[in-house]
């Protein structure tokens, strides 16, 4: 037995690897892990999963706080990890600790109260014998990899090494260095559905509903939903421009900057007055991006509590309800007539929804792209990706994230782009409904 354990420690790569999920959940999140796992189990290597993100690991102690098996983490085996890429759920479970949270420079890596969480994470991983840990999260995520990539560059010569890899995840498919992130589809697919239902409900009752997506910053999601689910309006960060700011010479606003509710409200109620006067249509649906909110007055935003990465808890400040109010106002001022206005979020219950099948294909290469990173490539250090078709690419740390800040930059929807676009295009347009006159009338 120990013949053949000396021999397995002389094979290239990592032999006993970690999984740690962090962030919120995503479709196809099994699929993942799944397949990382199995790559590694069938060459005959460890896999130890982390229970709930960084939460055990940043709170380690070699005396007064050690990890329990099956309480803290896993040894997979085989069983464990089989026939699970299209469950519901997350195998290992998640959080949003943030053991990074204080390192915001370079320097900082060398505060000993600043890496405090950072020092326990890697003292957990030393002790338990992991070679290399596979981080599967959000931006926030590949910032908390990066610096512990970099922390351990500040340690002695001779200290042991944990190997880094990422791999993507968010629904909201704001990452660089990779064309579209798992769970995306998935995500867009169950809130495309439910604008359908809306849609067909707000035809009913002659109604217009206000859907809040996920998305933060950007609007990947909140665009697919609406051209997926066929929205007659969709409004994200980058569609923000002067004419939806507030006028700094408005007395009403009381020399507020920020995002104008007032102005995005009527940008709502023109296609609302279009529809019914050129189309006879008194219904529709419109898409708000999450991150529209973000872009509101710092008093609205004041009391706004916020998470361990410093982000505003968006879903508190309920947008769409907030944006219903003023857009039922606006267009009673501006018509004299009332209108049903309903807001809503939709968002949580895509996250853990059955996985669309391309996410558990384009998850489980990303799982296999993390052994190939570490066993067939030797990387540390890396983001896994994938292109074309399923081609697997390794991107560095250093090129996804600030070298001084540390900060990721968030993938923007490019304004004008062909899929800015194609949104623009099939959405309703008050200008262009006003081409075109009379003609035959169908439900739309």
């Amino acid at each position: 037995m120990s013949e053949q354990k000396s021999d397995r420690s002389k094979r290239p790569g990592p032999m006993r690897v970690g999984i740690v999920f962090s962030g919120g959940p995503a479709p196809a999140a099994n699929a993942v892990i799944s397949a990382a796992a199995i790559s590694f189990l069938e060459d005959g290597r460890e896999v130890v999963g982390f229970f709930h993100g960084y939460s055990h690991l940043q709170d380690y102690h070699p005396v007064t706080n050690r990890l329990l098996p099956d309480q803290h983490y896993r040894i997979f085996s085989q069983r464990d990890v089989r026939g699970i890429r299209n469950h519901r759920g997350i195998l290992i479970g998640t959080a949003r600790a943030n053991p990074g949270q204080g390192v915001e420079r370079r320097e900082h890596l060398a505060d000993l109260s600043r890496t405090a969480r950072l020092r326990n994470v890697y003292n957990a991983l030393v002790d338990l014998e992991i070679d290399a840990l596979i981080s599967i999260g959000g931006d926030d995520t590949l910032k908390t990899a990066n610096t512990l990539h970099l922390y351990q560059q500040g340690l002695p010569p001779e200290a042991r090494r944990v190997r880094v890899v990422h791999l993507p995840k968010t629904i909201d498919n704001d990452y660089n260095g990779i064309d579209f992130t798992f769970g995306f589809f998935t995500a867009v697919d169950v809130m495309a559905q439910s604008v359908q239902n809306l849609r067909a409900d707000a035809m009913a009752t002659s109604s217009w509903f206000i859907v809040e997506t996920m998305g933060r910053k950007a609007g990947w999601l909140s665009y697919g939903v609406a051209i997926a689910g066929e929205a007659h309006l969709v409004i994200a960060g980058e569609d923000v421009d002067e004419q939806l700011m507030i006028d700094p010479n408005d007395p009403t606003e009381g020399g507020a900057t920020g995002l104008s509710l007032r102005r995005l409200a009527d940008r709502i109620v023109d296609v609302m007055i279009t529809r019914a006067k050129k189309q006879g249509k008194h219904y529709g649906v419109v898409v708000l991006a999450e991150g529209l909110s973000e872009m509101l007055p710092a008093e609205t935003l004041r009391d706004v509590p916020r998470d361990a990465h410093g982000h505003i808890s968006l879903g508190n400040i309920d947008l769409g309800k907030l944006v219903a109010r003023v857009v039922a106002e606006r267009y009673l001022e501006r018509t004299g007539e009332k209108k049903k206005v309903n807001g809503l979020q939709l968002g949580y219950e895509s996250r853990c929804a059955a996985p669309h099948a391309f996410d558990v294909m384009l998850g489980s290469q990303l799982g296999i792209g993390a052994f190939r990173a570490l066993v067939e490539e030797g990387l540390d250090g890396h983001m896994v990706s994938v292109s074309g078709q399923l081609d697997l690419h390794y991107v560095p740390f250093s090129e996804l994230v600030d070298g001084d800040n540390l900060k990721t930059e968030v993938r923007l929807i490019r304004r004008n782009s062909d899929y800015h676009r194609l949104a623009r295009f099939l959405e309703t347009r008050a200008d262009r409904l006003a081409e075109w006159g009379p003609g035959p009338r169908r439900e739309g």
